[in-house]
């Protein structure tokens, strides 16, 4: 194997990335990628701090850096295993067998890169490296986003280490965090687009509080009453529910003896947006 020294960086900051100086982060990283099988995907190889260690696995790796010159570098110094590919992640086909996606995901792009990584159909885990706020809530601490919501049932969101800015270069505003994504399947697929639609109705709805967001949907029916009040939910925020509430809310108000719009819609009251 080629020499794995950790690679030089010019500190250029243009693409929005925050290269990691402490080598623990990158183990931790890798320690939890090596619990899994198969290739791995790279999303911003950025110096090869990730990149070198994960080498040693002896997996086959694909590693997306948008960045030319650091592009030529890794390949001068990582072994053959790891296919280093000049691109832009969010325009850059995964592949096509099941593999497990690792990065150190500039801040800025956290929601894009997110909003791609959900969407494909092949992975079975990933380990991002994210501003410390979005970790936190894309794993439901202090109130979970939108976005966490529309997923939690088909993905578990983990929060596995905090990572100080001074683990960084250069320093961001704020602490980063581990998140660990891993698939699961509480709804089948085929109730995805109407129960993401149901619950951007929820989120964005007017009310002051869950139950009166749902009369105002005129979903509040005797079947959603009785589970606000076995969940004393009644008051509660779309932010406040967990997981399985937001999967036995939607099981609730779509009963099978509901009436369904064309689009998957419940009794005329989730519309697509």
């Amino acid at each position: 194997m080629r020499h794995l020294e950790h690679l030089p960086s010019d500190g250029r900051h243009e693409n929005g990335q925050n290269f990691l100086t402490d080598p623990r982060v990158p183990r931790q990283m890798v320690d939890l990628v090596a619990r899994t099988s198969g290739p791995i995907l790279e999303i911003g190889a950025g110096d090869g701090a990730i990149t070198v260690p994960l080498a040693r696995l002896g997996r086959p790796v694909v590693a997306v850096e948008i960045d030319e010159r650091q592009v030529r570098r890794l390949r001068r110094r990582l072994p053959r295993t790891v296919e280093v590919r000049h691109a832009d992640y969010l325009r850059s086909p995964h592949p096509a067998e099941p593999h497990v996606v690792v990065g150190n995901v500039p801040f800025h792009l956290t929601t894009a890169i997110l909003r791609r990584l959900l969407d494909e159909p092949a992975w079975s885990r990933a380990v991002l490296l994210v501003q410390w706020e979005v970790a936190r809530r894309r794993a439901g601490v202090g109130g979970a986003t939108m976005l966490t919501a529309q997923w939690w049932p088909w993905y578990s969101f983990d929060l596995c280490a905090r990572v100080p800015a001074r683990a960084f270069r250069p320093a961001p505003s704020t602490d980063g965090g581990l998140l660990s994504i891993s698939r699961r399947s509480s709804l089948p697929a085929s109730e995805r687009a109407a129960y993401q639609r149901f619950v951007a109705e929820v989120f964005t709805g007017r009310g002051r509080g869950l139950c009166d967001v749902l009369r105002r949907r005129g979903l509040l029916d005797d079947a959603v009453r009785a589970w606000l009040a076995s969940h004393r939910a009644a008051t509660a925020l779309p932010r406040d529910l967990t997981a399985d509430q937001w999967v036995t809310l939607w099981r609730a108000v779509r009963r099978p003896d509901a009436a369904r719009g064309d689009h998957g819609g419940i009794r005329g009251g989730v519309r697509a947006r």
